[in-house]
């Protein structure tokens, strides 16, 4: 594909995007989540869950780079 047509491509998906996710109108459940001060707390979890993935993908990669050192280099 040309350096245009991928232009043209990413445009489009960034416009069909911004239709999709533009709609002003939110439902009633995120007002009444707002008013009450709950949205806070989904928030909160929210972050929490993905700190806990993020810590335990670096846990995942320092013990995958000590493995990696430990094995002899193949020689090929």
């Amino acid at each position: 594909m040309s350096n245009s047509r991928k232009l043209v491509c990413a445009i489009l998906a960034l416009a069909y995007t911004g239709i999709a996710f533009g709609q002003t109108a939110e439902p009633e459940m995120a007002d009444a989540m707002r008013s009450e001060g709950k949205i806070y707390v989904v928030v909160a979890i929210l972050a929490i869950i993905l700190v806990g993935i993020l810590v335990y993908l670096v846990a995942i990669d320092r013990k995958l780079t000590t493995l990696e050192k430990k094995l002899p280099e193949k020689k090929g």
